[in-house]
């Protein structure tokens, strides 16, 4: 048996390594979460734990390290890639394009309409040849999809229609195709670091930014960007990630319950985000911390956004993959 070993303690990266050693006959995985105990992304990520440990049966240790305490999502992914630190994270596909000029696809703007076209397309397994290039390119496994947030835009001005948004200085994620995207339909897209968003828009560096309610929540954006335009522009997939390098260690036993556990442990973490979308939304407008604001124009977003689509596609050769996602029913 091996136990991964964090050495070296904090978030000096390059000093933290995992090294195998025996530890009473029982494995220890480290994960991570940029987030606290009541994040859906932690709940997801400790039914994964209590999941594994059921079908493995066997004495196994998990430490999630929580709140950012080994960095953000980005590191979490190389960690992964680099067979060290972290064995299992939740990580934005954004943060994986370095490895893949794909993953951004898999939740890019606009390629779901709704949730249940974003359901029936987990469930038919479509993103299947891009977790492939991922795992390929990257050696990070995609063991199971969560995510359901819907991602809208929170700034500290009313935003209702297209006009509203030129000019707009927003937040993206790294992904080229988020800068693409949100450039199409006028906006003035720059990436920041997650962790600095807030004082980004307090200093006026910024104007608004873009996320899932579980963000807005947590990050407290509502502080200083109260005003939620409710563009539904993306629907969040969030791989959980299991460092392939990680994997190649383990008996086949414990392979066999990990597998299993992700896809059971991502699909309670698509529930509990997107049925706390709302709930979240409601307990902060009744509280007085944001005000949601009716974006009328949704349809004319999607119809400049779908030509740049659609020539990403071509570039990284997911044409098919847009078919078919276009293709399935809601």
């Amino acid at each position: 048996m091996h136990r991964r070993a964090l050495l070296g303690g904090a978030l000096a990266a390059p000093a933290i390594l995992s090294i195998p050693v025996r530890a009473q006959g029982a494995i220890t995985l480290n994960g991570a979460s940029q987030f606290n105990d009541e994040h859906a992304f932690t709940r997801c990520l400790a039914k994964f734990e209590e999941a594994v440990k059921l079908y493995y049966g066997k004495p196994i240790n998990f430490v999630l390290h929580k709140n950012s305490s080994l960095g953000l999502e980005k590191q979490y992914f190389e960690y992964m890639a680099q067979g060290r630190a972290v064995d299992y994270a939740i990580v934005s596909p954004a943060h994986m394009s370095t490895f893949s000029r794909a993953a951004p696809f898999i939740d890019a703007p606009f390629i779901f309409r709704d949730l249940a076209h974003w359901d029936n397309v987990l469930q038919h397994d479509l993103l299947k040849p891009v977790a492939d290039e991922i795992e390929k390119r990257a050696r990070v496994m995609l063991i199971g999809y969560a995510g359901g947030g819907v991602r809208n835009i929170f700034a500290n001005k009313p935003l209702r229609t297209v006009a509203d948004l030129r000019g707009l200085k927003v937040r993206v994620q790294g992904a080229p195709i988020w800068s693409r995207t949100f450039q199409a339909v006028g906006m003035s897209p720059t990436v920041i670091a997650y962790n600095e968003i807030y004082n980004a828009i307090q200093n006026g560096v910024i104007d608004a930014g873009e996320n899932e309610a579980a963000g807005v929540e947590q990050m407290r954006f509502f502080e200083v960007a109260p005003q939620l335009a409710l563009t539904q522009h993306a629907i969040t997939i969030r791989p959980l990630c299991f460092s392939s390098a990680t994997f190649a260690k383990l008996p086949n036993d414990l392979q066999a319950a990990i597998r299993r556990a992700g896809r059971e442990a991502a699909i309670f973490g698509r529930q509990i985000e997107s049925q706390e979308d709302e709930t979240k939304l409601d307990a902060l407008e009744k509280a007085g911390r944001l005000k949601r604001v009716e974006f009328t124009e949704r349809a004319q977003m999607k119809r400049l956004v779908d030509p740049v689509m659609q020539a990403y596609a071509k570039e990284i050769d997911a044409e098919p993959i847009l078919r078919r996602i276009d293709a399935t029913a809601a």
